[in-house]
């Protein structure tokens, strides 16, 4: 049974995990706070892959008053020997006589058995608390380990009647600056950021965090290519301002090394499949990943249902014709049993725009 002051407590942790945006991955983001007569006597944060966990910062600080304290902790302590010894045995010889959590973690190696090894140390374990706003913190880790692929996530900027672009393929700009400002954070909060090869030879972006001010990352950009058709003297491949990777079914060497000269990874699968896709991704170490279209990409991953969030910023403004571009002009569902459906997490104003966050529905 949970406490009140649990609340109060774990809500302190997820606070505190929240600030550690994307330097954890692949591990997830973790915070704990260690109390003993409702004081706090230890705070820790996992802060990097190969570094103490939350845990065991906490009880460095905390020490000797650690004896009959409080745990809490946003994930289950790990039980087994990874880049780090397991947290579980240095909590229970710490002294600690009671741990609250939010998760449970989803790891096979961990799943539970951090929570048995600490009962049956004859600590108490609590958990459960706050556990839906805990996870919605760590849902890429959850869905990595889970699915072994990248967590997905499709931005688009639409007009009212969900054009991307005019019938002779204009698109900028449908939206505000503003809305294009707000959706450079996400290409600062995720690993790599994708698009067709029709985006690059159309539009000819950097797709970098650009308008975020002293951004202090860039995403690697990924464009499908079945034919390798990316224009040689496109910025992406010579900007130099990030990685760039070209996935592609050619297996043409001698076609692969101008951009390998251009220092561009090239990557060859036999099918441009969203699935075999996102599985060479993630093997390579894209954890979220950001796709910014065009229609086909768009309506691939819509279509196979490999997306997770959609980002949407509407433009109070119409555009027309069968022959515009649109947001998911794919084979679509043959049902409403059967169709991709989605929960509003957020909606507001942008400038003139509506922005809204929506995520699938498992």
């Amino acid at each position: 049974m949970f406490h009140s002051e649990d609340i109060f407590y774990m809500q302190k942790v997820i606070e505190l995990a929240k600030l550690t945006p994307i330097q954890t991955r692949p591990n997830p983001k973790v915070a704990s706070i260690i109390v003993k007569n409702n004081e706090i006597i230890g705070i820790g944060c996992h802060l990097k892959k190969g570094e103490h966990h939350s845990e065991i910062h906490a009880l460095q600080q905390a020490n000797e008053k650690s004896q009959n304290a409080t745990l809490y902790v946003n994930l289950e302590p790990c039980s087994h020997f990874g880049s780090t010894p397991p947290c579980a045995d240095a909590v229970i010889k710490s002294g600690i006589k009671r741990v609250v959590i939010a998760n449970l973690d989803p790891n096979p190696m961990v799943s539970g058995t951090g929570v048995k090894k600490l009962q049956d140390a004859g600590i108490e374990v609590i958990y459960g608390v706050l556990d839906k706003e805990a996870s919605s913190i760590n849902q890429v880790f959850f869905h990595n380990i889970t699915t072994q692929k990248p967590y997905v996530t499709l931005k688009v900027g639409m007009s009212l009647d969900a054009k991307i672009a005019t019938k002779d393929n204009l698109s900028q700009w449908i939206t505000s600056r503003d809305s294009r400002a707000d959706s450079h954070q996400y290409r600062v909060s995720h690993e790599g950021i994708l698009v067709g090869v029709g985006t690059i030879i159309n539009d000819d972006p950097t797709l970098t965090a650009h308008l975020v001010n002293n951004s202090p990352r860039h995403p690697i950009r990924i464009i499908l290519d079945t034919r390798l058709e990316t224009p040689i003297i496109s910025k992406v491949v010579n900007d130099g301002l990030a990685p760039t990777w070209i996935i592609t079914t050619n297996t043409d060497l001698n076609d692969h090394k101008p951009y390998q000269d251009k220092n561009c990874k090239i990557i060859s699968l036999p099918s441009i499949d969203t699935d075999k896709v996102l599985k060479e991704l993630y093997q390579h170490g894209i954890y979220s990943l950001l796709i910014e279209g065009g229609e086909r990409v768009y309506s691939d991953f819509l279509d196979s249902k490999n997306v997770n969030q959609i980002i949407s910023y509407i433009s109070p403004q119409m555009i027309g014709s069968k022959d515009a571009k649109h947001f998911y002009a794919g084979l679509g569902f043959n049902n409403l049993a059967s169709n991709l459906k989605l929960e509003f997490i957020e909606c507001k104003q942008l400038s003139s725009d509506i922005k809204i966050i929506s995520q699938v529905i498992n």
